[in-house]
């Protein structure tokens, strides 16, 4: 339990006191924001700190932090401390210059700051990478939101897609998925997500108060468990890659620019980006704990430990009978209030690409209904196919986390330009060079590399990639 507040405690005082001095190098000002400048009544439209805070909550906070962690928490007691000293150093650094350098650049997706600061060939690159993450992202939220719905309130355990009751779930939440990248993000959006918002930060404290009225059984970290993963998996890189969101997820960048369309104050991005990052990093720390617990007492069936099944579990061990099914459907927001803002950020970011007005629908349609297309081809492979789920994910782990890694050197390149510190973005960058490339030269959807060669060539990489971005700043 101790190892569990220290977590809490780091997440805390970090964000009072290093947060800060990342706002003061980027030197937030009362310069008029792309809500106001560019307005309109689509995607530019300027909201209230609070609605753009808990919007952008629901917006980052998919099934990551929830999956992440159960997954994550494996690795033993070290995952409280890594969580929200990732989150303090890296993810909420990446998640605020990511919204912030958007709202300098006329709201720019983070396409369009690859292509400003690192030039077009890395924008064409990511900007394949991130078309191709939102797109796995978006099919693999509207199953996993579907399959945690028909499995709570019907009882269903197979989820095949032959299924009626499955099938129509996930055409409902694909439906509207469509209708919430169509509709002005004020229509919606800004009405409905404040209210989930309050609903998801509900029922993680409802997780929390079952602790004190039920017991946890928490183990305290110690160098001689220091990696107690039952499969002996590595902590570098694989911690660092099954634990994204509510440590630092790449995702994040193409949510924080969406609002950064609908920021009044650039003052307010330290709460909007790197709070929410926090409250994220927050949620991951309490269901790590939970799910500590259930592994310890072995209420989770071989078959089901790191699956999104735990949720359930979870929810029945520390929640009233009759109040379990307010958590579910907590969770069950994550994935489809990140999966609707998923499509919207594909739609924005290749309207940008194209020089595409989104004022009239018509336009909108023009790029949803291919995108749509793609989502449900994805899909229906997916659920005819055995072992397509853990494969999706992997891909959308690998790309989610190596697009962290331009956003990270693109404000790297911006405070080097501004004469600040850079390399509190560009040291994160180059850890996370590491890390993705070790994990895609070592496992079986990359090259297949045993861990002791791809670690090195993990390590030259780095420093090649240090080389480039140093070129750049110098440049």
């Amino acid at each position: 339990m101790i190892t569990f507040v220290l977590g809490i405690l780091i997440l805390l005082f970090g964000y009072i006191f290093y947060s800060r001095y990342v706002e003061n190098l980027f030197s937030p000002d009362e310069r008029q924001t792309p809500a106001n400048a560019n307005y309109d009544g689509v995607d530019f439209v300027p909201l209230s700190k609070n609605r753009n805070a808990l919007i952008h909550l629901l917006n980052i906070a998919g099934m990551g932090p929830i999956i992440g962690a159960i997954q994550g928490i494996l690795f033993g007691p070290i995952a409280f401390i890594l969580i929200p000293a990732g989150c303090i150093l890296a993810g909420g650094v990446h998640d605020y210059f990511a919204g912030m350098l958007s709202m300098r650049n006329k709201g720019a997706q983070i396409t369009g700051l690859i292509h400003k600061y690192l030039g077009k060939h890395a924008f064409k690159i990511f900007m394949v990478i991130v078309a191709v993450m939102l797109l796995l992202l978006a099919t693999v939220f509207v199953y996993t939101a579907g399959d945690l719905f028909v499995e709570r309130f019907f009882g269903i355990k197979d989820f095949v897609i032959t299924n009626l009751t499955v099938l129509m779930s996930y055409i409902v939440i694909l439906a509207y998925f469509v209708i919430a990248t169509l509709f002005p993000i004020d229509k919606i959006i800004g009405k409905f997500y404040p209210i989930l918002g309050l609903m998801l930060i509900l029922g993680t404290g409802m997780v929390l108060f079952g602790f004190i009225t039920n017991g946890v059984n928490l183990e305290n970290f110690s160098f001689e468990k220091f990696n107690m993963h039952p499969e002996g998996l590595p902590i570098l890189p694989m911690f660092f890659m099954t634990v994204s969101c509510g440590l630092l997820s790449g995702f994040h960048s193409t949510q924080a620019t969406i609002i950064s369309r609908t920021v009044n104050n650039e003052k307010d991005g330290r709460r909007i980006f790197y709070g929410m990052m926090c409250v994220e990093s927050l949620i991951a720390i309490i269901w790590a704990a939970a799910a500590m617990d259930v592994y310890s007492l072995n209420l989770v069936p071989s078959n089901m430990i790191g699956t999104v099944n735990v949720v359930n579990i979870i929810a029945n061990k520390f929640v009233p009978f009759n109040l379990a099914f307010m958590v579910t459907l907590a969770i069950i927001i994550l994935p489809i209030t990140s999966g609707d803002t998923a499509l919207r950020g594909l739609r924005i970011t290749i309207a940008d690409a194209l020089n595409l007005e989104q004022k009239k629908i018509a336009n909108r349609l023009l790029i949803v209904i291919p995108i749509v297309c793609t989502v449900l081809g994805i899909l229906i492979w997916a659920k005819t196919n055995s072992g397509s789920f853990s494969l999706i994910w992997r891909y959308f782990t690998f790309f989610n986390q190596l697009i962290a890694i331009p956003t990270l050197a693109c404000a790297a390149i911006f405070l080097a330009k501004e004469k600040k510190n850079y390399w509190v973005t560009l040291i994160p960058a180059l850890f996370y060079v590491f890390i993705t490339m070790t994990f895609i030269f070592n496992q079986k959807i990359g090259f297949n590399i045993p861990y002791k060669y791809a670690e090195p060539i993990g390590v030259i990489l780095t420093v090649a990639a240090f080389i480039y971005i140093y070129k750049k700043i110098k440049k």
